[in-house]
């Protein structure tokens, strides 16, 4: 589903919604088949969207499930429930029959399925019967006879992992441990781990602990932001980085603000909405101005020197944008002022200035001054970032071939064959351009690898 602005504007709000009074749930409405098939497959998410339609509000579906309003949020926003225990929680707290959700385990024979139990049979009578096919298996010594017995077992999910009693550092240590190995991980596990860690903020514990915590988790949601940007996922990024928006705000932590609005901002200026974007970028610039002097290196994409690294690279992604709006005199100065602001070494972990300007040349068909921040953008990245030095391979053999340079053909197939290594959709969108180039070349090589481009371009890992 492509989102228009009004999402990415929501993000920089922090807005609660009021308690209201619980609304009674016709009891109809689960009888209905296109429900009853919603409750059978356990698509909860559909289910709290069929509740929302009926007059419901996320909190009150939080209230009466006994989750967190931001589980629920989760959960419309794509999180499967698979545990047996907040099944039946949901199940008994919005009163639907259980019955309608397979929760109650039947003989095991003949149609019985999840989607249509016999009722009347309890998880312990379920247990005895597992106990009771293993003695079998040891006495037939055989897996091919226990077979169809397991295939008409629906088992159900273990309980789920408790939370801890109380909040301490070890906590707030495993959140930042999470954020360590975030990078270049599955958007689906960078996911699921920003939830777990969402969890624990619903843990009593002292206050210097808990916001922490909630500076860690708010980190944590922008390493699960930007994988998911990386992955071409922007609904489930801007979902990220408007949780980190919001417990930076709570927390009061200037710089997890600032990075989630800047990273918001370049998400949206790719997803070809430059002015919304821009908007974002301007609004995380001013507000990069409240992080402290001296702000030690975070364990978030962008480090460096602190403010200046922020809000430099906040510069570069506005010029991006500003040059889609076709200022290119505003873009200029926007990349000026991030270089008189912060230059980044091999040493820092994430964010640069020459392949954004390099990009700016490119499109404006300067190949000399392009191939020169080009070239320098390799270099940067080179031993340090395989998907930044792959990106600028990109960009500098799309330049070589653009110019007509002998070199571009093996460049570009150096390129293409390096970005289908890697699983980032982002890096291989950029090999469109890269085929636009070689097709607009005479020879039937070029149009050869244009189509590999394409090919790899046009294909998920």
């Amino acid at each position: 589903m492509t989102m228009g602005y009004g999402h990415a504007d929501k993000i920089a709000r922090i807005t609660a919604d009021a308690p209201a009074a619980g609304l009674a749930i016709d009891p109809a409405l689960y009888r209905q088949d296109d429900v009853r098939r919603v409750l059978a497959e356990h698509d909860i998410a559909v289910l709290y969207l069929t509740l929302k339609d009926a007059g419901l509000t996320q909190r009150q579906i939080a209230e009466l499930t006994g989750q967190s309003q931001s589980e629920v949020s989760e959960i419309l926003d794509g999180r499967k429930v698979a545990s047996y225990d907040l099944l039946v929680r949901i199940a008994k707290g919005l009163s639907i029959p259980r019955e309608l959700m397979g929760l109650s385990f039947g003989a095991y024979s003949g149609d019985v399925t999840v989607a249509n139990p016999p009722e009347g049979v309890s998880v312990e009578v379920l247990r005895r019967r597992l106990i009771e096919l293993g003695g079998g298996l040891a006495v037939a010594a055989s897996a091919a006879k226990l077979a169809p017995l397991l295939d008409r077992l629906e088992l159900p999910d273990p309980s789920p992992v408790p939370l801890p009693s109380r909040l301490s550092g070890l906590h707030v240590e495993k959140v930042r441990d999470l954020t360590r190995r975030a990078y270049g991980s599955d958007p689906e596990v960078s996911s699921a781990a920003a939830a777990w860690a969402s969890r624990l903020l619903d843990v009593s514990g002292r206050d210097a602990v808990r916001k922490a915590l909630m500076v860690a988790v708010a980190e944590l949601h922008i390493e699960a932001g930007w994988g998911a940007f990386d992955a071409g996922l922007y609904d489930r990024a801007m979902h990220h980085y408007g949780h980190a928006l919001k417990l930076g705000t709570e927390a009061g932590d200037a710089y997890c603000q600032a990075l989630a609005l800047n990273f918001a901002g370049l998400a949206t200026v790719e997803h070809g909405q430059p002015n919304n974007g821009l908007k974002l970028l301007q609004v995380g610039t001013v507000t990069a101005l409240g992080i402290p002097d001296g702000e030690e290196q975070r364990l978030v994409k962008v480090g460096g020197n602190g403010r200046s690294a922020v809000q430099a690279c906040a510069g570069a992604d506005s010029a991006t944008a500003l040059a889609d709006l076709d200022e290119p005199e505003k873009a200029n100065t926007a990349l000026a002022e991030a270089r008189e602001l912060w230059q980044p070494t091999p040493a820092d972990p994430g964010g640069e200035l020459d392949r954004p300007a390099a990009v700016l040349e490119l499109d404006r068909g300067r190949m000399d001054v392009a191939e020169q921040f080009a070239a320098a953008s390799v270099r940067r990245w080179e031993g340090s970032g395989k998907r930044g030095y792959t990106h600028s391979c990109v960009v500098l053999a799309t330049i070589h071939v653009r110019a007509g340079e002998p070199r571009g053909l093996q460049m570009a197939h150096s390129a293409i064959s390096a970005t289908n290594k890697i699983s980032s959709v982002r890096v291989r969108r950029c090999l469109v351009p890269l085929a636009d180039a070689l097709d607009a070349r005479p020879n039937s090589d070029n149009r050869q690898l244009a189509r590999m481009a394409r090919q790899v371009a046009s294909t998920r890992a």
